[in-house]
């Protein structure tokens, strides 16, 4: 099990304060395709409808860098990441590259709604004044491994 991490899209935290601003810190991998899967991708193009076996790799990708991003953001020190995107190209005729980014922030809850929100996350509001840290044990962990980003 891993702490929290509060991870959003948007470039701030409605309700919430930034306290501290750790950085940016991102997560990567690098993905061939497997022949035998494109081949049978490639076949199902011809008629339609979703590639189920692509769709499962890109979820299982994208929660790995998620994972790698979250690592990162937790070593630094943060508990939220803001302005998070996901990023991908293509290396040479093979290989995909997915990467997971934002900025990892120090937030605590000013509003009631965001306290409620922090309390149904499992974050440990602390004492007045001390940053929300998120609680132990609530969150099974995304993945995560030595390729984690911004190192």
């Amino acid at each position: 099990m891993e702490d929290l991490m509060l991870v959003v899209t948007t470039n701030d935290l409605p309700g919430w304060e930034i306290r501290q601003v750790c950085g940016e810190v991102f997560g990567l991998t690098v993905r061939s395709r497997n022949a035998f899967s494109q081949m049978g991708a490639g076949f199902k193009s011809l008629v339609g409808g979703e590639l189920k076996g692509m769709t499962s790799n890109l979820v299982n990708s994208r929660n790995e860098v998620m994972g790698r991003m979250i690592d990162e953001a937790r070593a630094r020190g943060a508990n939220a990441v803001v302005a998070m995107r996901f990023d991908t190209s293509e290396m040479g005729d093979t290989w995909t590259e997915i990467c997971a980014f934002g900025t990892a922030v120090v937030a605590v809850p000013v509003s009631d709604g965001a306290r409620e929100t922090a309390t149904r996350l499992g974050y440990d509001m602390g004492g007045a004044g001390q940053p929300a840290q998120p609680a132990q044990g609530v969150q099974e962990t995304l993945g995560g491994d030595q390729y984690g980003g911004g190192q």
